[in-house]
């Protein structure tokens, strides 16, 4: 059990999962830095629906942005939440 701010909660309370980096690669890839410090690679073409349509031209796909640690594009008319993108997504082990 855990108090905090005069709230008494069943158990710990958990970290909010935000991207603190996102590196665009090539066929739809993205190189993701959790702040929770793991490295993970995440394929964008499962992103499916008209919404995701855009991230297939290049152009649009390259130039993401963080909104408060969430990946958006085009000034954030495209968004993927954090947690779908954690869940989704491998672990990448950055050598160096």
């Amino acid at each position: 059990m855990i108090i905090k701010d005069g709230i008494v909660y069943g158990s710990e309370l958990k970290q909010s999962l935000k991207v603190e980096q996102v590196r665009p690669l090539s066929d739809m890839m993205m190189l993701l830095q959790f702040n929770n410090g793991e490295y993970r690679l995440f394929d964008a073409t499962i992103l499916k629906g008209s919404a995701f349509e855009p991230l297939h031209n290049d152009k649009v796909f390259s130039c993401p942005m963080l909104d408060h640690g969430v990946v958006t594009w085009l000034n954030g008319e495209i968004d993927c939440s954090p947690e779908y993108m954690y869940k989704h997504s491998y672990a990448y082990s950055k050598a160096g």
